[in-house]
C-alpha cells in the first residue's frame, strides 16, 4: 500500500567547522511557493487529523521526531521524521495524522495557501465522503 503523491524532500545542507546551515527555496527546493509558516512545539497531544482541500504542505522536523500517517482515500503510509534535512511533501487532499512526539520534537509546516478553516476536512469520515463525491 502506497500514498504515491506524498514523497520524502531532501533539503540542502552545508556545513564547515562552524556548524551547518539548511536553506530551503520556493519551487528549488520544494514544490510549493510559500504563503504560510508556522511551526508546533511543546506537543503534548497528536496533531493533524483532517485534510486540506486546497492546500499543499512541506512538513519538517526541525527537532526530535515524529510520526506522519498520510491517507489517500484508499492507501496510506507512515514516515518517521527525524532528520532536519529532510521532509515530506503532502498534496492536498491527503489526511494526516501527526503523532509519536518526541519531548524536544518542533514541527515546521510550510503551505501553499492562508489557513481557511472552511478549506479543510476535519474527520476521516468527511474527507472519504469529499472525495467519493
Amino acid at each position: 500500500m502506497n500514498v504515491k503523491s506524498v514523497y520524502e524532500i531532501s533539503l540542502r545542507n552545508n556545513g564547515d567547522n562552524r556548524g551547518f546551515l539548511t536553506s530551503i527555496e520556493t519551487q528549488s527546493d520544494i514544490p510549493i511557493d510559500i504563503k504560510r509558516i508556522f511551526y508546533m512545539h511543546h506537543i503534548t497531544h497528536d496533531r493533524g487529523g483532517h485534510a486540506h482541500i486546497d492546500t499543499d504542505q512541506v512538513i519538517i522536523p526541525i527537532s526530535g521526531s515524529f510520526k506522519v500517517k498520510v491517507f489517500d482515500g484508499k492507501n496510506e503510509d507512515i514516515y518517521i521524521l527525524n532528520d532536519c534535512t529532510k521532509g515530506i511533501y503532502t498534496p492536498r487532499l491527503t489526511f494526516c495524522d501527526l503523532y509519536d512526539f518526541s519531548p524536544d520534537a518542533v514541527c515546521l509546516v510550510l503551505a501553499n495557501t492562508h489557513y481557511d478553516m472552511k478549506m479543510s476536512l476535519r474527520t476521516k469520515e468527511d474527507f472519504i465522503n469529499y472525495i467519493n463525491k
